[in-house]
């Protein structure tokens, strides 16, 4: 199991740390760490403190990711999912909400907001070449595939 070291802000005062729910799950539920509720209309998006800074080790990334049951019962999602904390950063997380249903939605403190999956990641380097290998595909475009029969 990988270590991953946590700054609990001033904010984050009385929440708790990302726990993943189940024994399976992938991902570590996020809480709002905010003090007053944060109204955001259909349409509309938020920026939502969590309260933590995290060290992401070397060769790791944390994706953040919406939550299905906000997703579809409430049209809430994580705008640029899923969203990308580099193990290079260390300031807060935050997520970045959307509304995509058709009633306000208030987020209150400790609300489950978002999900963090934490993934491997390789560098790469470029290699020029003047021709690509070739494929099945090809240089078939989006939608291509499956529909030769």
């Amino acid at each position: 199991m990988t270590q991953v070291s946590v700054v609990t802000l001033p904010h984050f005062k009385d929440l708790k740390l990302p726990a993943y729910a189940t024994k399976g799950a992938a991902g570590l539920d996020l809480v709002a760490a905010i003090d007053t509720p944060v109204e955001i209309l259909p349409g509309k998006r938020a920026l939502i403190p969590t309260g933590l800074q995290i060290a992401v080790p070397p060769g790791f990334e944390a994706q953040v990711r919406p939550r299905s049951g906000l997703a579809l019962n409430n049209g809430l999602t994580v705008l640029n999912s899923p969203g990308t904390i580099d193990s290079d950063y260390r300031g807060e997380v935050k997520i970045i909400l959307a509304n995509l249903g058709d009633e306000p939605m208030n987020i209150l403190r400790g609300t489950r907001i978002a999900q963090m999956v934490f993934c491997p990641v390789e560098t790469i380097k470029w290699r020029h070449v003047t021709e690509l290998e070739g494929t099945d595909r090809g240089a078939g475009g989006f939608g291509s595939t499956g529909t030769k029969g």
